[in-house]
């Protein structure tokens, strides 16, 4: 280059570095690799093959995985990481005080007491008595109500038969008015399908109703074949159809139904604790028990104040009755077995209530004064 073709820097300004360049250091995190993905999750994680609607198909398969050696490893071995990060959010300080700045309220000792809900009235003129309620069986948002006049003769001529479902977030006008021939003194909802219910009437017959086709009975007895006096008991039976059931009645006899078929009882039991099945020795039924994990064995209690265990699937006649209980002077209005204790049951007669156990025939093992 020529001279004086070039012109002088000034100042000159240079730096130089004598550590090496970071691209990376300790304190940098990881990166997460986010991504997105979808699973269309309807129920469980069935194969092609396997209906997830079919009860049947889903059993099997349950079944066959279930016994998959693979399977219970597999299990275990989740079991103990879940139960880790469970675990987890348990860790508290359990001494640690939370409020202590609050003072303590002084807590007035106030008798136990139950606040009225709901009233449901009967919508007549005429009142007349609830013979009977009976709770929808999955909600317990309704409940069905037998009415009756259960005094002799005081029928008045234009006394209302009807009974009533009620919806209990609206108590002011039932949900359905149940229509039968006579008032009913029983009625209960079916467990297996709650919108069935059968009841028992007045004069003796059994009715059924299905919420679904409306307030008049889909089928009644025929009177020639049902009780002669009043129906104060309906149970249904655990049954696989759920269309079986029993009632009884102070005329002394126990009668089997199936609803299907109303027109004539499966099975009669006449309680006659001599056991020669006289139905003018029968004693009358008021109040009727059955606990169904134990299928064989019911419970009536009489009006006159004796309690007859009775076992539904004995041979003869004679071995249905298979004990009595008497300590009531009078009818025994309530009977029930204790869910957890069933050897144990309650009754209620003559301003008492007794606890009985079934191995003890001689007399109640407690009793209120």
């Amino acid at each position: 280059a020529r001279a004086g073709c070039f012109i002088l820097r000034n100042p000159v300004d240079s730096c130089v570095q004598h550590a090496s360049d970071m691209s990376e250091h300790e304190v940098n995190t990881e990166r997460v690799e986010v991504e997105s993905r979808g699973v269309n999750h309807v129920e469980g994680g069935w194969p092609k093959d396997v209906n997830p609607q079919e009860v049947e198909q889903t059993i099997r398969f349950r079944k066959k995985v279930e016994k998959d050696e693979n399977y219970i490893n597999t299990i275990t071995h989740l079991g103990t990481l879940m139960e880790h990060c469970v675990k987890q959010n348990n860790a508290i300080d359990i001494y640690e005080e939370y409020f202590t700045e609050e003072e303590m309220a002084d807590v007035e000792d106030e008798p136990p007491s139950a606040k009225v809900i709901n009233v449901l009235r009967d919508p007549n003129v005429t009142k007349r008595t609830a013979t009977r309620l009976s709770w929808h069986p999955d909600t317990c948002k309704k409940l069905a109500v037998a009415y009756s006049s259960l005094e002799f003769q005081r029928n008045v001529k234009d006394m209302s038969f009807d009974s009533y479902i009620w919806d209990l977030e609206n108590p002011n006008k039932p949900e359905l008015v149940l229509k039968p021939s006579s008032p009913l003194v029983s009625l209960e909802y079916n467990p297996k399908d709650s919108h069935v219910l059968v009841g028992g009437c007045y004069n003796g017959q059994m009715a059924y109703w299905d919420t679904r086709k409306g307030g008049l009975p889909v089928d009644v007895s025929t009177v020639e074949v049902s009780h002669r006096d009043p129906v104060y008991g309906a149970v249904w039976l655990q049954s696989k159809t759920g269309t079986e059931c029993f009632s009884a009645s102070t005329d002394g006899q126990v009668l089997w139904w199936d609803i299907r078929k109303l027109s004539e009882p499966t099975e009669t039991l006449v309680l006659d604790i001599t056991r020669k099945g006289l139905l003018e020795n029968a004693l009358g039924a008021i109040a009727l028990e059955f606990e169904p994990t134990m299928p064989t064995k019911f419970m009536v209690g009489t009006e006159q104040g004796i309690v007859i265990a009775c076992n539904r699937k004995a041979k003869t006649p004679a071995e249905k009755i298979t004990s009595t209980y008497s300590g009531h002077h009078g009818p025994v209005y309530a009977l029930a077995r204790n869910p957890f204790c069933p050897k144990i049951f309650l009754t209620v007669g003559d301003w008492t209530a007794r606890i009985w156990s079934e191995e003890i025939k001689e007399s109640s093992i407690m009793w209120t004064k």
